[in-house]
């Protein structure tokens, strides 16, 4: 496990803060420079590897997307963020066992998180059990705003087996 990082200071917070503008513009690599502007010693912060990993999910490079997700869960275990994360980058990559043998873990721990039950059931519903994939979704609905999570789910390319049509 990474050592106990040191508080981020003004200037460190100031380069996050421009990291995080950069990728609201979209500006990707903009945002990577202003993270490497942070000293070293600061790079495991939690927050630093926050941005980051939103840094490497917009590259797409979802190898250093799953490190860095599975370094923030070791870090802060009683936060969701990385295990929704690095489990998203798993399925990414054609993982998506692996990707539920992340969240379901830790998923009674998270009760309050409806997009890592929404996750759980795109997961569900790609390795083709509709049935749970109905659980994991009902789930993700009375954690969050139903009607928001059922009109992304009727959008989510995930979730299509569970809504299609069965043929006559």
């Amino acid at each position: 496990m990474p050592a106990k990082s040191t508080e981020l200071g003004l200037k460190e917070k100031r380069h996050l803060e421009a990291a995080e503008g950069w990728l609201g513009l979209g500006s990707v690599n903009e945002a990577e420079i202003e993270l490497g502007l942070i000293a070293t010693k600061l790079q495991s912060h939690p927050d630093v590897l926050r941005v980051r990993y939103h840094v490497l999910a917009a590259k797409k490079d979802w190898e250093a997307a799953v490190a860095t997700a599975k370094m923030l869960t070791l870090l802060l275990p009683d936060t969701s963020f990385g295990f929704v994360h690095q489990a998203y980058a798993l399925h990414e990559l054609k993982r998506t066992q692996e990707a539920m043998n992340v969240l379901l873990p830790v998923a009674h721990r998270f009760k309050e998180e409806p997009i890592l039950f929404y996750n759980l059931a795109c997961y569900s519903c790609q390795l083709g059990d509709n049935v749970g994939a109905r659980m994991w979704l009902d789930k993700a609905y009375e954690a969050g705003d139903e009607a928001k999570l059922r009109e992304m789910a009727s959008e989510d390319p995930d979730l299509v087996p569970l809504f299609k049509k069965p043929k006559k």
